[in-house]
């Protein structure tokens, strides 16, 4: 009986919404709608740009590589989540919960990164118009990917191993749908003062640190474009756009970050649905809001369209 109490469970139990009982299987009709939503967004952001060399901009380039983003991120966790809600499959092992942990924090820090790039593409473009191309060239920009990427690589990589190191003998069951880092800590016997510090660092150097960077950046750009008269008024329509998707991002985030923190009479089903609608809305949103605000992306995409339903009712001889 003492060896059971000592002994570290090797797998866990994902349990997310089981407050709902039997209308936990319900929930699969919106999770998929929104799952198929961002496949299709995401996917047909990366044709149009990819297809077409007239999007090859830097910009619409970043903006390619956000849908990519938006389009990897659900195939870690909602697959697996759909499972669990119609057949009811939810064992994980910790090698594959720490694996899923890896890849959801680490494609999920570049959300707010790109952001930070295509801030970086505005503040060119708009306050340094005559050196745009030079600095926009892939050798010096470089310079402000590498750092960015070394960081995020760094610190997720940091914190899953370190929350692997954990002895989990409290119990093994997580009241999530996939393998939130903060879910696995609360089952760790012992202290976890450490975990939940270097949790704390990364959230303060990753997503607040690239948003007080993308807030400064837009501070300088709108001063800019406000001295210079309207010349630069239209160049601001981009940067709207990045800033609407920002601030549904950071205040998904924020709620997400807050409901595992402060608990008072908060339930369990509101800090799961808070934490998996962070990672899933925005890859359902910010294909949508940069294909409508975008005229070039939204253009071709109605072209696309067009051409397929062309294609479909053309009679086959």
């Amino acid at each position: 009986m003492l060896m059971e109490n000592v002994s570290s469970h090797k797998h866990f139990i994902l349990d997310g919404f089981s407050e709902l009982g039997a209308l936990r299987p319900v929930l699969f009709i919106p999770f998929f709608i929104m799952y198929i939503v961002s496949l299709s967004a995401n996917s047909m952001l990366l044709y149009v740009v990819i297809s077409q060399r007239s999007l090859h901009s830097p910009m619409c380039i970043l903006m390619a590589g956000m849908a990519f983003v938006d389009l990897s991120l659900p195939l870690f966790f909602v697959p697996n989540m759909l499972l669990s809600f119609l057949f009811d499959w939810r064992g994980i092992s910790l090698t594959g919960c720490l694996v899923q942990m890896h890849f959801i924090h680490f494609i999920g820090t570049f959300q707010s990164t790109l952001l930070v790039w295509m801030a970086l593409d505005r503040y060119f473009a708009i306050c340094t118009p005559l050196y745009y191309h030079e600095h926009m060239t892939l050798p010096k920009f470089l310079k402000f990917i590498i750092p960015l990427l070394f960081r995020n690589v760094l610190l997720v990589t940091l914190f899953v191993s370190l929350a692997g190191t954990l002895s989990f003998c409290a119990g093994n069951v997580m009241n999530h749908c996939f393998c939130e880092h903060m879910a696995l800590v609360e089952l760790a016997c012992g202290s976890t003062a450490i975990n939940n510090l270097l949790g704390l660092l990364t959230v303060f150097l990753i997503p607040v640190a690239d948003f007080i960077f993308i807030t400064a950046s837009y501070v300088v750009i709108f001063s800019s474009v406000f001295k210079s008269g309207r010349s630069g008024v239209k160049a601001l329509h981009t940067c709207i756009t990045h800033i609407v998707v920002m601030t549904v991002g950071l205040t998904l985030g924020q709620v997400a970050f807050l409901s595992y923190r402060i608990r008072n009479g908060l339930p369990a089903a509101i800090r799961v649905f808070t934490s998996t609608m962070y990672l899933l809305f925005p890859s359902c949103f910010n294909p949508i809001i940069y294909g409508i605000r975008t005229a070039e992306i939204r253009q071709h995409i109605l072209k696309t369209l067009t051409c397929c339903r062309f294609v479909q009712t053309v009679p086959h001889s």
